[in-house]
């Protein structure tokens, strides 16, 4: 299961800092009232940004781990979501699929390139029509990075929209919230359930000493 790392700092800023030291998650999500044995569970490493960890937890009642993912990092993806966000809106101003692929990504063959960008771009766009339905009188625009932009007022979309709608994200597809393809087409019902009166949890990052 993944919850949110709030922190607005950068990747890099992450990395330095080694902010996965200093990330807090008290309250187990399936016993909040305690008496599970809920405990750290040390950290594991990501791909990309070189040097990343995650700090995750364990609940020994319920048998599974948590990870608090920061939220300049891409959900089930290499990299940030800054990234993810400039390769989606190159790929909304582009004049076809196949011409942007030849600059996104050149490490991968076009027929990979191709399949990758129109994973991230449907999901991506996914969120977003996910989102107009949920706040339909505060996001009147069109569900493309391009506009969300211009109406929010941020180049940085997809990290403003992770704090903005955090209590949606175990429900929302990745990369910018934490609901896997997988997930969405198996089950209706996410790792966590989103209850009335009961917000995700959400880690912090304690001051360093």
């Amino acid at each position: 299961m993944q919850v949110r790392l709030a922190t607005r700092v950068t990747s890099e800023h992450y990395v330095t800092g080694k902010l996965w030291l200093h990330a807090t998650l008290p309250i187990c999500p399936w016993h909040p009232k305690g008496g599970c044995g809920w405990a750290r569970h040390g950290t594991y490493p990501r791909t990309a940004p070189l040097g990343t960890r995650i700090a995750r937890w364990y609940c020994p009642k319920a048998g599974r781990t948590v990870s608090a993912l920061p939220d300049c990092l891409a959900s089930h993806r290499t990299g940030t979501l800054s990234q993810c966000e400039a390769c989606v809106r190159a790929l909304e101003l582009a004049p076809s699929l196949e011409s942007a692929c030849d600059h996104l990504r050149t490490d991968i063959e076009l027929p990979g390139a191709i399949r990758y960008l129109s994973r991230l771009i449907r999901a991506v766009h996914g969120a977003l029509r996910a989102i107009k339905g949920l706040y339909p009188t505060a996001f009147t625009c069109s569900p493309t990075l391009t506009d969300f932009a211009a109406l929010l007022a941020t180049p940085q979309v997809l990290v403003e929209l992770r704090d903005r709608i955090a209590p949606h994200l175990p429900f929302l597809p990745t990369p910018l919230g934490f609901n896997p393809p997988s997930i969405t087409r198996q089950s209706s019902r996410p790792a966590f359930q989103h209850t009335m009166g009961r917000d995700p949890p959400m880690a912090l990052v304690d001051a360093p000493d």
